[in-house]
């Protein structure tokens, strides 16, 4: 059941987040919204009569105020999605160190942030989910992605550790989204690995709702049943 859950939501402001943000509020889940464009969030949260909190998902203090958040408002935290990710690939000739640090910032370190504020609460109600948002760059690696694909192999890695260490009382599900139709792609530094990207997004990509329903698909199955990996493509893609 989604009905009255409590979910924090992590990179809410648009994309992936926003639409599964607005699908679980329409279904009834008291969402709470993280990300770090406040204007954006902000917004989303007032047209959902939702919570929100600027979040930095680099910054562990950020992700535990957000959680708190959730729980001094809502009394509990019952779902933990975490979503925040960036992508500005580029060929490792580029040498982008920057870009690299971020992704690995990000991606891997934010999940891990959100486990470390998460874990203890779940731990001490005797229930809880994560919901990590990967990619299909999880399972393969093609040329300028290799920073990106190492880090959602890690998510990918990490959500299955904390699979086996949950215990029958905790559920851990992985997302892995395809080419989705948002503006990921316009933070990509090189413009011709973005206009690359940017023709194959607009000739196939599916919406992020379709991703919002697989997250909302996770969470709404009962508390034995524990969804553990779901990768979503376009049908035209690779």
């Amino acid at each position: 059941m989604i009905e009255n859950k409590v979910v924090v939501i992590t990179g809410a402001s648009s994309g992936i987040g926003a639409a599964t943000a607005t699908l679980l509020a329409e279904r009834g889940a008291k969402v709470v919204l993280g990300a770090r464009r406040k204007d954006r969030l902000d917004a989303l949260a007032g047209r959902l009569g939702a919570i929100s909190l600027p979040t930095d998902v680099r910054r562990p203090e950020d992700v535990a105020a957000l959680v708190r958040l959730a729980r001094e408002t809502h009394g509990r935290l019952d779902v933990l999605v975490g979503n925040a990710g960036v992508g500005p690939i580029s060929p490792l000739d580029s040498l982008r160190v920057d870009d690299w640090d971020t992704m690995i910032d990000v991606n891997v370190k934010g999940v891990l942030h959100g486990i470390a504020a998460a874990l203890p609460v779940f731990r001490a109600q005797g229930f809880g989910q994560f919901v990590h948002t990967a990619s299909t760059a999880a399972y393969r690696t093609v040329p300028t992605m290799a920073v990106y694909a190492a880090t959602k192999t890690a998510v990918r890695t990490i959500s299955e550790g904390l699979r086996q260490e949950a215990g029958p009382d905790l559920r851990v599900s992985l997302v892995s989204p395809g080419l989705i139709a948002t503006d990921f792609i316009d933070g990509i530094p090189e413009a011709e690995v973005r206009d690359r990207l940017v023709e194959s997004r607009d000739a196939v990509a599916i919406p992020p709702e379709a991703i919002a329903g697989a997250i909302a698909f996770a969470i709404d199955q009962p508390a034995e049943v524990d969804v553990n990996e779901i990768v979503v493509r376009p049908t035209a893609q690779d």
